[in-house]
């Protein structure tokens, strides 16, 4: 029997309360990695509250701007693999806090990078966004696009991969970065995103409300897609040097519209008579991101697992049972959005 490359290997998650983290957690664990966890805020609602896993992970209470702490748990635990998660990543906060942004996604990533710069660490994988490519007449994205982020959120992720780039090429971190379409997947308590917010206004019966004109075109993936997408990034850096410093595209190669994603989840929820109410109040937002996955077929052998309609049933079958369990206790206190 093969054994499993992540068994009994020390690996740091920062960002392992938010919605990938915990997934990625999870996975970890159950392919017997010793996870680290460094977390800011208590979140009872996470993965890995919800499932049980924390008497299973080490977990580590600090923020991304304590770079002596980062430092201290990457020789301490004697980290291999760092999966660098941790982002203030919701585009409306952004808008209203850009200094908050930029010095979480911005800072924090160059504290993550030099503590990793002085510890014998395999492989750092980076969170990106396609966002860090900026608006472009030339689509679908590809990792030779250049990095020209516009807005706030947008602007934080150019800048932090080009952080790694320098780490990478002057310092020779063996670093890499990713670029996923708009992740997707249980889990995720941020209800101002299309796909969580279209089922549960679903659930309630309730017509989902999108702040755009509905022409938004978006890429998408599956949680469980880039789950695996980066460890098999992780596990190649490890066997491959001349990966260092380079750039992943992650999604199902498909440039959806806001109202495709709310058709097809209304779709298979039966509920095609909850016709969404367009607001078109949308601002700094730009209006196609799309990109193709080939390079990490290419150098990587990845491709998603699922497509978009098995990995919305899943999420739908998810968000059924989970909200059920939240929202009849707690009705108001999670209406509010607590």
């Amino acid at each position: 029997m093969r054994r499993d490359p992540w068994r009994d290997q020390p690996v740091l998650v920062t960002g392992a309360t938010g919605f990938l983290g915990g997934w990625l957690v999870k996975e970890l664990i159950g392919r017997g990695a010793r996870v680290v966890a460094l977390v800011r805020d208590n979140s009872p609602r996470c993965m890995i509250v919800r499932e049980g896993l924390l008497p299973r992970i080490d977990v580590v209470h600090g923020s991304l701007a304590d770079r002596s702490l980062l430092r201290r748990v990457m020789c301490e635990y004697e980290i291999s693999t760092v999966f660098h998660l941790a982002a203030q990543a919701l585009v409306g906060v952004a808008r209203s806090d850009p200094i908050g942004t930029l010095e979480a996604n911005i800072e924090g990533t160059w504290n993550v990078l030099e503590a990793a710069r002085h510890s014998p660490i395999h492989a750092v994988v980076v969170a990106s966004s396609d966002k860090a490519y900026g608006p472009s007449p030339d689509l679908p994205y590809l990792e030779t696009h250049p990095m020209e982020g516009r807005y706030p959120y947008d602007v934080s992720k150019s800048c932090a991969d080009l952080l790694c780039r320098m780490y990478a090429e002057t310092y020779g971190v063996p670093v890499c970065i990713t670029r996923c379409g708009n992740l997707f997947g249980g889990g995720d308590f941020n209800f101002s995103r299309t796909v969580p917010g279209v089922i549960r206004a679903t659930l309630r019966g309730e017509r989902f409300v999108i702040r755009s004109d509905g022409y938004f075109v978006r890429d998408f993936l599956y949680v469980r897609d880039a789950v695996f997408a980066y460890l098999m990034l992780a596990e190649a850096m490890a066997s491959e040097s001349k990966l260092r410093g380079e750039a992943f595209n992650f999604s199902l190669g498909a440039g959806l519209t806001v109202l495709q994603v709310v058709d097809r989840v209304l779709s298979l929820m039966s509920r095609p008579d909850l016709v969404p109410i367009i607001q078109n109040i949308a601002t700094d937002e730009l209006r196609e991101q799309y990109m193709v996955a080939d390079k990490a077929r290419r150098v990587l052998g990845w491709s998603p697992r699922f497509t978009m309609d098995q990995g919305l049933r899943e999420t739908i079958a998810w968000y059924t049972s989970a909200l059920a369990e939240l929202e009849s206790p707690f009705k108001e206190h999670y209406a509010a959005g607590a």
